[in-house]
């Protein structure tokens, strides 16, 4: 699936958001049923402006990508991963780099720009991925830039089941959610793609997060953020960190 990707992209060239963000939901859509895995919606995506979500792993890119027209937001760091990198910047993705002079505002310049082309924007403000269980503290850099480009954040929650039996030795943290610095990407797709029943759901809330804090204080509006995709979850305090 990959090497058709590759190709596709070569052939295709993508060069606008637009052209982009359609080429990635058909990839991803063919991706997740070659791996037979069922994705879910409940919700509607917003039509434009930015979606929070938790972080699970891979699949959830994927997922994202198949339900609807999406960009996503990223470390610059993931343009310098051969191939993974150079798909990314073709499928769309937004890089911010940081402690770059000037940065700020051209990601803010770049957001707005997706906006304006009518393509909502996701990002995992995490950092990393977990196994669903508990929620990470959020970073605030991301959020402070879309609430800056003036978009709306709309949360989302991320979750996964089996549908079938997989053996009691098989569990969704590590066997489907790739989270932890011990795991390795290659074998644990190997993996993923032997196992049967995967599904995939993605709660889309009803309405953006209506903020109470000023755009300048980044860490209570991360904490704002997090709380509401955590309660879409119905993930506790307690079992956050």
């Amino acid at each position: 699936m990959f090497f058709y990707g590759t190709i596709s992209l070569l052939i295709q060239r993508p060069a606008t958001q637009v052209e982009r963000a359609e080429w990635l939901h058909v990839f991803a859509g063919k991706m997740m049923r070659a791996m037979n895995i069922t994705t879910r919606l409940e919700g509607r995506f917003p039509e434009r402006g930015a979606i929070i979500s938790n972080h699970m792993g891979y699949l959830d890119i994927m997922t994202y990508a198949k339900l609807h027209r999406v960009v996503f937001v990223s470390k610059a760091e993931l343009a310098k991963v051969p191939l993974l990198g150079w798909m990314t910047t073709m499928s769309g993705t937004v890089y911010v780099e940081r402690g770059k002079g000037g940065e700020a505002e051209r990601a803010r310049s770049r957001i707005q720009a997706t906006a304006e082309a009518g393509i909502p924007i996701v990002f995992f403000p995490e950092g990393t991925t977990t196994d669903g269980s508990l929620v990470l503290p959020f970073h605030g850099g991301l959020l402070a830039h879309m609430r800056h480009a003036g978009q709306s954040v709309t949360p989302a929650w991320v979750s996964y089941r089996f549908t079938q039996d997989n053996g009691s030795d098989i569990t969704l943290g590590d066997d489907v959610c790739y989270w932890g610095d011990e795991v390795q990407l290659f074998p644990h797709i190997f993996n993923l793609v032997s196992l049967r029943g995967i599904e995939v759901t993605i709660h889309v809330a009803d309405k953006p997060i209506h903020f109470t804090t000023e755009i300048e204080e980044r860490k209570e509006a991360a904490a704002e953020a997090r709380t509401a995709v955590m309660e879409l979850g119905g993930v506790t305090e307690a079992a956050a960190v």
